[in-house]
């Protein structure tokens, strides 16, 4: 080990596990943890350290002595760079272990549950190319890598259209191919890009708030249908036209192409206008022959493929014979809703986003749904006494709350309730264990089974089947 005032180097550590947030675990000759960012278990490295904390170390490996059987050389030309996909280097059957280990993990030490035994992890048949949207970023000052900041050549393309390097709100990765959404996305961005330059388009700066050309937003869907929203800063109606036409005869298979002019500090969409250039102004996702309208601000599972098989999994654990009324906390645009409700008597789900419940309600129309009924407003304060008094006490609740899990009002609402089964759809299965672990008392868990959504990534989705006690 050497000393350097603030930062040490640990030489020879052996790389024994991976942790939460996709960092590595090694061991200090002091017992204590290094987290590091650049590793697969496995290796065996000397460490750099970033940060020094009372229990731990943060760190980078700076030389390999030994490289890990568990590697694999990763396909993508930006990784080490580019802030996602950080797994790429691992092999996809070591991926799903180390993420089922982490459910576990945090089922047991944080929720402190007695488990039955787990399903094994339901691993994605795309393990690239899977995602259905992908959103990129302008910039007029790229992010410049080590070679071409130690050239002598003057940089005179500064431009990028790609995705933010971590830790740096205001520099971007100028991205030539993305290996997580399929054709024709790479090359409607390429096109955007190379157009905008050939034509005098300027780049956004976040910096100091001025340029053209914003973000660029891409959506697929499983029916083959297409969606492309360009976000303008300024608000320049012949170059804005000029870049859209462009898209429009470059590729005609665009379903709805879309626009807004964002003059906000932020680029958030959510309370922006969203004008239709051409086509329509929604795609729409199917799943068992029910139609999902998906507009330029709904949420839609970013899988659609792994989406179906999460659902089915939810469906099968909540075991519905159709007599059963099934409330659907956080129900979003109603897919589960709407996906269970024929082996039901009743659906009810709610949900705070105003849009998506209006998307939630013509999906319904649409598919002829008819015994689903959706409810708006903040869950903790809508899920009370007199909505239950309402709408009757349900036999089967299925939850899917966002990372932050369940507000302890919701819980507590659910063990006021007791129905017969509770389903726990998760995407972060650490705030899924503290939530657990407070209705440990009224339920047990009778089946677990996680399902990998993200490959390449250390994300990890989890489904958990209560039943009362």
């Amino acid at each position: 080990m050497r000393k350097n005032r603030r930062k040490q180097v640990f030489e020879n550590v052996e790389v024994i596990d991976a942790g939460a947030k996709g960092k590595t675990i090694g061991k200090a000759p002091d017992g204590r943890v290094i987290f590091l960012t650049n590793t697969v278990p496995g290796d065996v490295v000397d460490v750099q350290t970033t940060k020094k904390r009372k229990a731990y170390f943060e760190g980078v490996a700076t030389q390999f002595h030994k490289l890990s059987d568990k590697r694999v050389e990763p396909e993508c030309q930006h990784f080490g760079v580019c802030g996602g996909c950080k797994w790429q280097d691992m092999g996809y059957e070591h991926q799903l272990y180390y993420k089922q280990k982490e459910v576990e993990n945090n089922l047991k030490r944080i929720g402190h549950l007695e488990l039955p035994e787990i399903t094994p992890i339901l691993g994605s048949k795309e393990q690239y190319f899977y995602r259905n949207k992908m959103e990129f970023s302008f910039s007029d000052s790229r992010w410049l890598t080590l070679n071409e900041i130690q050239s002598d050549i003057e940089i005179t393309d500064k431009n990028a259209l790609g995705f933010h390097i971590p830790g740096m709100w205001d520099k971007i990765l100028d991205i030539k191919k993305c290996h997580l959404q399929r054709d024709p996305s790479n090359a409607i961005r390429l096109a955007a890009r190379n157009f905008a330059d050939a034509n005098g388009l300027s780049f956004f700066n976040p910096r100091h708030q001025h340029g053209l050309l914003r973000t660029l937003m891409i959506r697929t869907a499983s029916t083959g249908e297409l969606m492309v929203l360009i976000q303008f800063y300024e608000d320049d109606v012949e170059k804005r036209e000029l870049l859209l036409n462009h898209l429009k005869d470059t590729f005609p298979e665009i379903t709805a192409l879309l626009y807004v002019v964002n003059q906000k500090q932020n680029d958030t969409i959510y309370d922006q206008e969203i004008v239709c250039f051409d086509g329509r102004d929604h795609i729409f996702e199917e799943m068992e022959g029910l139609k999902f309208k998906i507009t330029a601000k709904s949420f839609y599972q970013t899988n659609s493929e792994q989406a179906y098989e999460l659902y089915k999994i939810t469906r099968d654990f909540a075991d519905l014979d159709g007599n059963e009324l099934v409330y659907d906390l956080y129900t979003g645009t109603g897919t589960i809703a709407q996906f269970v409700a024929k082996k039901a008597k009743k659906v009810v789900g709610i949900e705070s986003v105003p849009e998506a419940i209006e998307d939630a309600k013509a999906n319904a129309e649409r598919n002829q749904i008819e015994n689903v009924n959706f409810f708006v407003g903040d869950m903790k304060n809508v899920f009370n006494k007199t909505f239950i008094q309402q709408n009757g006490i349900p036999d089967v609740i299925i939850t899917d709350p966002p990372r932050d899990g369940m507000h302890k009002d919701v819980v507590q609402q659910i063990l006021n309730i007791a129905p017969d089964k509770v389903v726990y759809v998760s995407c972060n299965s650490a705030t899924q264990a503290r939530d657990l672990a407070l209705m440990k008392d009224v339920y047990k868990v009778a089946k677990v089974r996680p399902v990998d959504m993200f490959p390449q990534t250390h994300h990890v989705e989890n489904v958990v089947l209560l039943k009362k006690i």
